[in-house]
């Protein structure tokens, strides 16, 4: 039987109820939720070809697009379910066939809390300047991360908060804070141009969505450097390969300049996982969260120190609210909030992990 819009609308209802995070839609086959992490085939019948057409026309406001749709090789957008949920799609081609896999937005801004983040997060999203990066592989919640931060900042700071994104992901509506929202190519043709733009649109905190290249990533120091708070998303594992990834983008020229730039203000990094909870219900988020001060600061400065980085962020749990994966993960478990065999297969260290299980760990 063909899929309608009112069968593929109702899909993506039943998704979002369920709590799956994406949706994948392939030629030929039945669709798939991704639903805890892994990928569950639904009870329908395998897509045709004019079943991805249908899904696309209904996604797609842009008549050009539509026109080209059987030579377009990758396409990104997002569209809106009112009182449902958003939805950011990408259709891909692959050996002939159409492909989309749509990632699921709750309409719902989530709360630190609700995410059960660290205190320290809201620390952090107050912060009166400097630079803020989260990361993590594709698909362990940075963006739900961030919207908990920057509500957070709404509900309790009258500032103005201006985004760039590609695209619009949770849509945020004022409180206390003043909010502008750009979409890439909607609103602004880059986010070069949107960059050099924002520092003259009077902004007290600014979100990037990706921090892609050595231009975005200086403009965005320029912004710290003159007092901003600016949050920022980088496909990172942690808070070490995060300041190698900034450098590498540089010329070698221009690396020791930019070395001090960031250890100048680099104010925090989130590093984050998302592991299986003890009950299989779903997931729960383990950070890394890097606090910058002095000893770290000295080992951004010099290469051959970077690697202590590791030390100070452990040094920091009672000080700062800085924390390593390992003592998240342990803390997780104590609170039997995830299985040890989760535990040990998601430590960076299993060795250290078991005997600072057994023994404690000083750094705690």
């Amino acid at each position: 039987m063909a899929l309608t819009k009112e069968a593929f609308i109702n899909l993506i209802k039943s998704a979002s109820l369920a709590g799956v995070s994406d949706i994948h839609l392939r030629t030929d086959e039945k669709p798939c939720f991704r639903v805890r992490g892994d990928l569950v085939s639904v009870k329908l019948d395998p897509l045709t070809s004019a079943d991805l057409q249908l899904c696309c026309s209904f996604m797609i406001k842009d008549a050009e697009i539509l026109k080209r749709l059987d030579t377009i090789k990758e396409y990104d957008g997002s569209f809106s379910i009112p009182q449902i949920c958003r939805v950011r799609y990408n259709l891909m081609r692959y050996q002939g066939k159409m492909g989309l896999i749509l990632r699921l937005i709750s309409d719902k801004i989530p709360t630190t809390e609700e995410l059960k983040l660290p205190p320290v997060i809201n620390k952090i999203a107050v912060a009166n300047s400097g630079l803020v990066l989260v990361t993590g592989a594709t698909g362990s919640g940075k963006s739900s991360t961030l919207a908990a931060m920057i509500n957070y900042i709404n509900r309790t700071s009258a500032v103005h908060i201006l985004t760039l994104e590609d695209p619009v992901e949770y849509v945020h509506n004022p409180i206390k804070a003043r909010i502008t929202q750009r979409e890439i190519g909607a609103d602004t043709n880059d986010f070069g141009s949107a960059l050099r733009s924002a520092l003259r649109q009077d902004p007290d905190i600014i979100l990037i969505g990706e921090m892609r290249d050595a231009e975005t990533i200086s403009i965005a120091l320029k912004a710290a450097e003159t007092g901003h708070l600016v949050f920022g998303t980088v496909h990172t594992t942690d808070a070490l390969s995060t300041i190698g990834r900034l450098i590498s983008m540089f010329p070698p020229e221009e690396q020791s300049v930019v070395r001090v730039r960031i250890a100048d203000n680099l104010h925090a990094t989130v590093s984050q996982r998302l592991l299986k909870s003890a009950d299989g219900k779903g997931r729960i988020v383990a950070q890394e969260i890097m606090i910058n001060n002095p000893g770290i600061k000295e080992s951004i400065l010099d290469p051959a120190k970077t690697k202590e980085i590791y030390m100070y962020i452990e040094k920091g749990k009672n000080t700062s609210g800085a924390q390593s994966f390992d003592q998240h993960i342990t803390q997780l478990y104590r609170d039997k909030l995830i299985s040890m065999e989760e535990a040990k297969g998601n430590a960076s260290k299993p060795e250290d992990f078991e005997r600072n299980l057994m023994f404690g760990n000083q750094s705690e």
